[in-house]
């Protein structure tokens, strides 16, 4: 009775104490955010179902974000690479191995039970000093079956909080995955415009080609009767090989952004391609921004970062539990015998039971220096989900502004490729006429080139930074997904 009410004793106080968690109580990292975005929206944003900037929760981005660009081929794209993006799969497979560690490091919250099974065959020596020659014997069996438990008292939460930096760094992987899904849609969605952009330069440039061509046999047939020095014909010529250059040139490019694309998606890219499909309409889509504090939850990046404080913060609670005695309830308990016939007999069983303590007297500021190194630890992640936040309103308020000044400088654009395309045509009559020498000409041809692959291009640049804004506030993610681990 005596034994066992000592035995009850200990396992009730050891209960009691595994309620203590030594270390820091976790508070989420406070940063530095504006009542508002400070650069404004394109005006197209205000006119397509409104602009509501104050109001955080006005979310129209939900998963699929690509679809809100209403273009069926870059939907099929963004499917492939869900299924066949090895970079993807990498990051998946990071989630899953985080995830197995919690499992891992929540078995040590149970008792470890081992068994280790003998049967040998003894024999006394009737020589061994201070022992009768007639008790010795000629080989005895001897079978054994024991069962032994080990259990790690949590005294101070140093398992529990190796359980939570787990569940933690497995919240912080699902949040990478997130962001790896985010950044390589980006950038198939951006390969996938800046293709078509190089579609639309073909197309601008195979017309050009054409009407080069057609003037060079103008200006052939001009000097054929007198009307024109030999001197136009070669500038007519050389303008029309520089077109041809140009044109040959831009199909570089655009192979280089199939190869690009057919990589995101798994494939070799021998084995894919891209029908020629230059984009005429320009669909830039309204999207909504919010407010900054609102970014805080809808960045996987910026979750990832958050999940990764509270991590390091448990890590300083298991370097202080490392100053405190460890506590373990062990015991054994089975069946010794000399036959099988008689090992599994009450008489044959064993066991024993008993608690013992350890603590670490002097181990030459060991278990300070790891202290110290997690608490720096924790300090730079905190520095670094801070950094991690301002870089995330900057790439905001970057993409607000490049969508509303492209807007306008595409407005100004189409102006001047009117305007370019008009003196031309002055420039052509008039040469025609005999008033102008045919300089005037290539001149004119140069600028409204000049001037029509500029509007292309800022046409690009609309799409890649509605991309970007939509990377930049998280494509419709909020940290509401993160796993209930």
């Amino acid at each position: 009775m005596k034994r066992q009410l000592a035995l009850t004793s200990v396992c009730s106080f050891s209960l009691l104490l595994s309620g203590c968690m030594v270390g820091p109580k976790y508070a989420k990292p406070t940063v530095a955010t504006a009542p508002a975005f400070k650069e404004q929206p394109p005006e197209t944003f205000k006119e397509v179902d409104g602009w509501k900037p104050a109001e955080p929760g006005d979310r129209t981005l939900r998963g699929k974000w690509w679809e809100i660009f209403g273009d069926p081929q870059l939907n099929g794209l963004e499917e492939e690479l869900t299924a066949s993006n090895q970079s993807l799969k990498v990051s998946e497979d990071r989630f899953r191995q985080a995830r197995a560690m919690i499992r891992f490091n929540r078995s040590a919250e149970f008792p470890t039970i081992s068994t280790s099974p003998s049967v040998a065959n003894e024999r006394d020596s009737a020589d061994a000093p201070y022992f009768p020659p007639q008790y010795a014997n000629n080989g005895t069996g001897n079978f054994t079956l024991p069962f032994d438990l080990s259990y790690e008292v949590d005294l101070w939460g140093r398992v529990r909080r190796t359980v939570n930096a787990s569940r933690e760094e497995a919240q912080a992987s699902a949040a990478d995955l997130q962001t790896a899904s985010l950044s390589l849609r980006a950038e198939l969605a951006m390969d996938y415009f800046e293709l078509r952009s190089a579609d639309a330069q073909k197309q601008l440039l195979d017309d050009t080609v054409k009407a080069y061509t057609d003037a060079l046999t103008l200006t052939r047939n001009r000097f054929n009767n007198g009307a024109a020095p030999k001197s136009d014909v070669a500038q007519a010529q050389t303008q029309l090989d520089g077109a041809r250059v140009q044109d040959t040139d831009v199909t570089v490019m655009r192979a280089q952004y199939e190869h690009a694309i057919a990589t995101l998606i798994g494939k070799p890219p021998a084995n894919f391609s891209i029908s020629f499909a230059p984009q005429t309409a320009l669909r830039l889509p309204a999207i909504p921004v919010g407010l900054p504090a609102s970014l805080l939850e809808r960045r996987p990046d910026i979750a990832a970062g958050e999940r990764r404080v509270a991590e390091a913060n448990d890590q300083i609670g298991i370097a202080r539990a490392a100053f405190y005695p460890t506590l373990t309830i062990g015991a054994a308990a089975g069946f010794q015998g000399t036959t099988i016939a008689n090992l599994f007999t009450w008489p044959s069983r064993i066991w024993g039971v008993g608690p013992g303590m350890s603590q670490t007297l002097f181990d030459a500021g060991r278990r300070r220096a790891v202290s110290e190194s997690a608490t720096a630890n924790y300090d730079g992640t905190v520095a670094a989900y801070r950094q991690t936040t301002l870089t995330a309103f900057q790439e905001v308020e970057d993409n607000l502004a490049a969508l509303r000044i492209l807007e306008h400088e595409g407005q100004q654009q189409q102006e001047a490729t009117a305007s370019a395309a008009e003196a031309l045509q002055l420039f052509k009559n008039r040469y025609e006429g005999g008033v102008d020498n045919y300089l005037q000409v290539i001149t004119a041809q140069t600028v409204l080139l000049t001037n029509e692959r500029n509007d292309i291009d800022i046409q690009r640049r609309r799409m890649d930074a509605s991309v970007l804004l939509v990377k930049a506030v998280g494509g419709g993610w909020d940290s509401n997904q993160l796993p209930k681990l």
